[in-house]
């Protein structure tokens, strides 16, 4: 049963969550969810299940047991169209995952118009807005390959949004980038943090974390160990494991 306020229904619920790779248990009963307009940050070392987390949650990964629900919706029921489901939620991943023969603009633009079917005019008109936000105006009739990583991963981030999804999905969306441009990434996120978008993010960066999320997750070994306000967490962690994790990851004074 969820235990949040009577009426409302959360963004993401897990529930009785479990998955296997073959022998590998790699989400061994999770259960926690994710408010509307929630910001979430799930941390873990390497191979915790994090980004196999976050995956199950426009199904790119299956589960073997329990439920997910985004917006009061079993998204494993046998009656989903999955392809119209995976329209309403925005996944950022590690890799841009561009269209490298498409301009920006028309990278943005390319869902709507094919899967959502939207004017032309209106499309390019949302996705130049959308270009703004992330600050790459500019930049709408160039190629991939012209832009830095950082560039690329903020048109990702466009792309991600044009659907105008209710939740959006992080996969560690700084961790291929060169260090001078993460900060580039960041921002965005944090914006869009700001303007109440419900935002799941899998990501090593605990300044984000400790500035921007309402909560963070801390997955071991397939498991949840700690689901924690940021003060608690990084102030006061109460889980060895999670005082391990944070001495290794940030920097001594």
């Amino acid at each position: 049963m969820s235990d949040t306020v009577p009426g409302s229904t959360p963004m993401v619920r897990f529930d009785a969550v479990d998955k296997w790779y073959g022998d590998n248990h790699v989400l061994k009963n999770i259960n926690f969810e994710v408010a509307k307009g929630e910001v979430v940050v799930v941390c873990g070392p390497s191979g915790s299940g994090k980004s196999t987390l976050i995956r199950t949650v426009n199904r790119l990964e299956p589960i073997q047991k329990g439920k997910i629900y985004l917006d009061g919706q079993d998204i494993y029921a046998p009656s989903l169209d999955v392809n119209a489901f995976r329209q309403r939620i925005g996944f950022v991943f590690q890799q841009f995952n561009l269209f490298p023969h498409m301009s920006v603009l028309d990278n943005v633009t390319f869902a709507p118009l094919k899967i959502q079917k939207r004017p032309r005019g209106e499309a390019e008109a949302f996705a130049r807005e959308l270009l703004e936000r992330v600050g790459l105006a500019a930049k709408a009739d160039a190629f991939p390959g012209f832009l830095s990583g950082g560039q690329q991963q903020r048109v990702a981030i466009a792309r991600a949004l044009a659907l105008n999804p209710p939740v959006m999905l992080f996969d560690e969306p700084t961790s291929a980038l060169d260090p001078e441009m993460v900060g580039e990434v960041l921002q965005v996120m944090r914006s869009l943090a700001r303007e109440g978008i419900t935002m799941i993010c899998v990501t090593h960066e605990m300044g984000f974390a400790r500035d921007v999320c309402d909560r963070v997750v801390f997955m071991d070994e397939g498991q949840i160990v700690v689901d924690a306000a940021p003060d608690a967490f990084f102030e006061n962690p109460d889980h060895p494991r999670v005082r391990r994790f944070l001495a290794d990851i940030l920097p001594r004074h």
